[in-house]
């Protein structure tokens, strides 16, 4: 990156770039179509993009005999001999390049023999005119004082801005008739104010007794802002344009008020005397701050009560962007020898220089403080820096603020924190009081700032602790997908018991799980990690969604917590798209279907975990058509001090509805933007799409007789066939033959088969009342007369295993099947 690059040794990518930028810039403008000071923006534009001092906007007269100033932006026109009006028939360049319709453009040795133009200053300059079409015409004029003056793409700059300004310039109030509110006109060779009583209002004047003299309004201003009132009132000392300042009137009682002038010089002409016409405006409305001290009050306040980083970046760019009119501010900290850019407002990127979105526009953008020497300098000083336009910069920094650039360094103790730039599109002034501001408010900043990153250090411990108590990844479902997102509380750096799991269960079945857990604390935390253990293994031994969470609420009643808990837990069945919800004092899910419709689902709710020993749990069906969301969240998400749960939760149904669920990460992330974050928030979606491929089941009841075994393996066969199945017979039906026997010789009670097949893939599982799992064999002998069941299993089958079930347990082995 270099160093300092100067106006015309601008690369052309950085030509092009400039060009767009002007293009992006003028194409904002033109958007207000209604800003009186529309005029005087567009040809601010030839000051920031083209290099120009001096920019003015001449348009005909009414008799068409003369092209008058009508605005303009810069230094004084006076300056360089400039007029405000030229014949239309004369020599002047206004005028031919208005005849001619071409851009004029003359030189310091062309400009030395025109007679119009008499060249003040000891230096050389360069005047371009253009004309501007439309609307009656009119000629576009820039000076420019660089030695090589405008190059090609000045030029073209310049095009774009005459073709901007090819609208009718805002009319001169009239001489009479109403004045619009908080307007004024006043006659620069007599000194007489026209103004509306709302105005007179403000300096506390009657207008019955008002004497219409500008000195009776400057007799009720502050002394000391006087000279400043004088500088716009005297029209020698003006340019034609806008002018703007805050001054302050005395009041019978309290402090002055502050009020604010925005003023513009018309000229004249011929036989018409010059008028300053603009509006006077109660500072305290146009503002939120009064004074630079109560600014910097501000700032302390609202740093006081930030925590995160961002918290602080949002705080400073609240306190200084709008009052100092800024169009960007960067906020970044030091870390070693680099910056991390925390805070970029505005957050397109488009508002930022090329630069900044090619190299720090990544997940956590940043880059070595070498790479731009002027910042690093800074730093070192360790003081405030400012730069007005025109200043020579490296890339880095002169495109973040060509009207202007402030640089301050965040000072902490005996280090730097980080550093804030401020930027200005348009030239701006510097004045002393906004510096001291500038540097009482980076003192408040840096202090704030090491406080913010100490806690988000902190947080994050406590994030990574909380993470671990959550599971690590989701199962992948069949015919459904799940996402969760958990966030924890900003308000502490204590842990929460917000909680979700999703427990894959036999016969495609899913239990999705969402909880809170009272407090936040290390016992909430720990209470959570059991409670989410417990409601998975009773999920797991096949109980009932009640029966879950039944068990769930005598277990945190036997530990004599004083903490209690709410959870819901759903049940799904992925093969019939319908499901059984139960809630323990906690939100009702939120069912988002096919056709955007949203529903919070009419589940009836039992008390929370751990009040109640004996409490009752009901079920509530739902149904879930291919395509269906559904929603569990936390109380975190839809509770705020400023609105209670349920209007939480019709907001919540609000967002699901206008959301595409075909991404569920976007989804949740969108539901997590607008989180208050005062509380923990956890989010569980679950989105159905059916199974492409439903397994076909049967089951059949094992009778203690003594031709069990044979009817079993009867009915195997007959099912086989029924499902097409037609090889492979022995090995399964032997497989059959072994599980159902181990179960009638082992076990007393009850034994149930269950046959499943889904593609080619066979599973057998026989269910018996005893808890206890069959034994692998580690020999047998010739003369051993059992155990030879379990090998027989284990060879036919692709796999094997146990698993719990109510009561008691499951065998079960699969195969792959030829149909």
């Amino acid at each position: 990156m270099a160093n300092v690059v100067s106006e015309g040794a601008r690369e052309p990518q950085e030509r092009r770039t400039r060009t767009l930028r002007a293009e992006g810039a003028l194409k904002a403008i033109a958007a207000d179509q209604e800003s009186p000071e529309r005029v005087h923006r567009v040809l601010e534009q030839a000051l920031v993009f083209a290099g120009a001092a001096f920019a003015a906007l001449y348009t005909p007269s009414q008799d068409g005999e003369l092209l008058r100033l009508v605005e303009s932006a810069g230094v004084p026109r006076t300056l360089y001999g400039l007029r405000d009006s030229y014949p239309r028939t004369g020599r002047s360049p206004v005028a031919e390049a208005h005849r001619g319709g071409r851009p004029v453009s003359l030189g310091p040795a062309e400009l030395a023999e025109h007679v119009q133009a008499r060249r003040v200053p000891s230096r050389d300059f360069f005047l371009t005119a253009l004309p501007v079409h439309g609307d009656g015409g009119g000629c576009l004029l820039a000076v420019c004082e660089r030695p090589d003056g405008f190059d090609t793409d000045d030029r073209e700059c310049l095009h774009l801005i005459s073709e901007a300004v090819a609208f009718p310039a805002p009319a001169a109030p009239a001489e009479a008739g109403e004045l619009p509110p908080g307007a004024f006109s006043l006659a620069m060779d007599t000194g007489r104010v026209r103004a509306g009583d709302d105005l007179l209002d403000l300096f506390g004047l009657d207008p019955v007794e008002f004497d219409g003299r500008v000195e009776t309004l400057l007799g009720l201003t502050v002394p000391e802002d006087l000279p400043s009132l004088m500088s716009v009132v005297e029209a020698d000392h003006m340019s034609i344009g806008d002018r703007e300042l805050e001054f302050r009137v005395l009041q019978p009682t309290g402090p002055p008020k502050w009020l604010r002038l925005r003023g513009r010089l018309l000229p004249g002409g011929v036989g018409h005397s010059a008028r300053l016409v603009g509006t006077v405006d109660d500072a305290s409305t146009l503002r939120s701050d009064v004074t630079d001290v109560a600014r910097v009050q501000r700032l302390a306040t609202a740093l006081a009560t930030a925590v995160t980083v961002r918290d602080v970046g949002k705080a400073v760019v609240a306190a200084l962007r709008r009052p100092l009119r800024a169009d960007r501010i960067a906020l970044a900290e030091l870390e070693s020898d680099r910056l991390v850019v925390t805070v970029l407002d505005p957050p397109e990127p488009e508002s930022w220089p090329e630069l900044w979105r090619r190299e720090w526009r990544t997940e956590w953008p940043d880059a070595p403080v070498r790479a731009m020497p002027t910042l690093a300098a800074a730093l070192r000083e360790g003081r405030a820096r400012i730069w007005p336009a025109g200043s020579a910069l490296e890339r880095g920094l002169s495109e973040v603020g060509p009207g202007g650039l402030a640089v301050l360094p965040l000072p902490a103790g005996n280090r730097m924190a980080g550093a804030c730039l401020i930027g200005w599109d348009t030239p701006h002034d510097f004045g002393s009081d906004e510096r001291a501001l500038l540097t009482a408010c980076a003192g408040l900043a840096g202090q704030a700032l090491m406080r913010a990153r100490a806690f988000d250090a902190e947080h994050e411990l406590v994030g990574m602790l909380q993470r671990q108590l959550l599971p690590r990844r989701l199962p992948r479902l069949p015919g459904a997908e799940a996402v969760t997102r958990y966030l924890p509380s900003t308000a502490g750096l204590e842990l929460g018991g917000d909680w979700y799991d999703v427990i894959p269960l036999p016969d495609h079945h899913v239990a999705l799980v969402i909880g809170d857990v009272q407090g936040h604390s290390a016992g909430a935390a720990t209470l959570m990690g059991q409670m989410r253990t417990a409601l998975r293994a009773y999920a797991v031994e096949g109980h009932t969604p009640d029966v879950v969470v039944s068990h769930a609420n005598r277990l945190l009643m036997d530990m004599e917590s004083d903490l209690f808990a709410t959870c819901a837990y759903v049940d799904i069945d992925l093969e019939e798209g319908s499901a059984w919800c139960v809630r323990a004092g906690h939100l009702p899910p939120v069912l988002r279907y096919p056709d955007g419709t949203t529903e919070i689902a009419e589940a009836e709710g039992g008390p929370p975990l751990g009040v109640i020993t004996q409490a009752d749990f009901p079920m509530s069906p739902l149904r879930l058509p291919p395509g269906t969301l559904i929603a569990l969240v936390t109380d975190g998400l839809v509770e705020t001090p400023d609105s209670d749960i349920d209007e939480g939760m019709e907001r919540l149904a609000d967002q699901l509805a206008a959301s595409s669920p075909g991404d569920l990460g976007l989804v949740a992330d969108a539901l997590l933007g607008n989180a208050q974050r005062s509380d923990d928030v956890a989010v569980l979606l679950l989105r159905y799409d059916g199974m492409d491929l439903r397994p076909l089941r049967e089951s059949w009841t094992v009778w203690r007789v003594p031709q069990a075994v044979g009817h079993a393996r009867r009915f195997a066969r007959r099912t086989l066939r029924s499902w097409g199945v037609t090889e492979d017979f022995d090995a399964a039906l032997l497989v059959v033959s072994e599980l159902v026997t181990n179960a009638l010789v082992h076990t007393d009670g009850q034994v149930r088969m269950d046959l499943t097949l889904i593609n080619d893939r066979l599973r057998v599982a026989v269910a018996d009342a005893s808890p206890r799992s069959p034994v692998r064999p580690t020999s047998i002998g010739w003369e051993a007369t059992g155990g030879r069941g379990v090998l027989l299993v284990e060879a036919l089958s692709a796999t094997w295993g146990t698993l719990p079930v109510s009561g008691g347990k499951q065998v079960w082995a699969e195969m792959t099947l030829g149909r």
